[in-house]
């Protein structure tokens, strides 16, 4: 089991990879955060992309959809965002939040990675 700090580093080894947290969804605090740049406050995007996690669970609780929700994508015009709800026992209720930079990062392996980050965690 990785602890949150080890999962942030692990997080931030993902290629194209600029800022990570690990947030409770039901406050949209961020437990912790690693990465960021002048342009990018991890804390406030995470906060603030909580939203777009609560929105997906309404509309799933409103459309009577029962399952789970592995991971959710926003992709800008630069990056990636993407959230990925924790499953594991000791981390109901948050999720990780990964910021990519579009041209050089693999979806793909990031999706793997968070993953794997996410089945590890421990809070």
């Amino acid at each position: 089991m990785a602890e949150m700090d080890v999962a942030l580093k692990d997080a931030l080894q993902v290629g194209g990879a600029i800022g990570a947290a690990v947030v409770d969804h039901g406050s949209g605090m961020a437990l912790g955060t690693a990465g960021g740049t002048n342009e990018l406050d991890v804390s406030v995007a995470a906060a603030v992309n909580t939203e777009v996690l609560r929105a997906k669970l309404r509309t799933m609780d409103m459309l009577g959809i029962q399952e789970g929700i592995e991971d959710i994508l926003v992709t800008l015009d630069t990056q990636y965002h993407l959230m990925r709800p924790v499953t594991g026992r000791n981390g109901q209720g948050l999720f990780i939040y990964l910021v990519l930079r579009r041209d050089n990062a693999n979806l793909a392996m990031a999706r793997h990675k968070l993953r794997i980050i996410e089945q590890t965690l421990e809070v």
